[in-house]
């Protein structure tokens, strides 16, 4: 889900590129899909892998919390610019009582303004993605505070019809084949950090 995201802009012009590891809070909007239907309380996670026939009829969008950590690498260091490996671990839906985890993995650059561009695959419950990022670092003595932004683009998917005996009814169910939307992610998390 999740949700995902880590970049940051430095306010300060020191030629030294900091690093921005630590912890990130914040929030993530899910347009219409599974996802948002289980924060939303519509769909339970039974029904995650079939769902009901008026799925489409009764689906929102939904914000969620999220938590988690950011650890990175870098790579081609060039003075102005340093190229960066980010893991991002975020755990949405808490608000909800659901835990709704998701990693991403991003390759950017970050230059000694701080501005920081990434992109990489994401794996949530809605399964693999890429996610594209971007951000703002604000700083205040030796505490660095990024302001991240990131994008998960939805992708259209297809249930496939099945049909299942219901001892209680004596008969067949048929569940028609439904089309959905994984759902798009939009997030924003900040960051604490301390200069060493």
């Amino acid at each position: 889900m999740t949700f995902t995201i880590v970049l940051g802009l430095t306010l300060s012009s020191n030629a030294q590129i900091e690093s921005l590891a630590g912890p990130r809070l914040g929030f993530a909007f899910i347009t219409a899909s599974p996802s948002s239907g289980l924060i939303n309380g519509y769909l339970d996670l039974d029904e995650m892998g079939d769902l009901p026939v008026d799925y489409t009829d009764n689906i929102k969008g939904a914000f969620t919390t999220l938590y988690g950590w950011q650890w990175e690498s870098r790579f081609a260091d060039g003075g102005d610019v340093t190229g960066i490996v980010e893991w991002i671990a975020l755990i949405g839906g808490m608000e909800s009582g659901l835990f709704l985890p998701s990693i991403s993995s991003m390759v950017g650059a970050r230059t000694s303004k701080g501005l920081e561009f990434a992109m990489g695959p994401n794996l949530s419950l809605a399964g693999i993605a890429m996610v594209f990022g971007a951000g703002y670092n604000f700083r205040s003595g030796k505490l660095n505070m990024p302001v991240n932004i990131g994008f998960v683009p939805g992708r259209n998917n297809t249930q496939d019809a099945s049909s299942n005996w219901d001892n209680n009814l004596g008969g067949e169910i048929v569940t028609p084949e439904i089309q959905y939307n994984t759902g798009s992610r939009f997030s924003i998390t900040l960051g604490f950090n301390m200069n060493k």
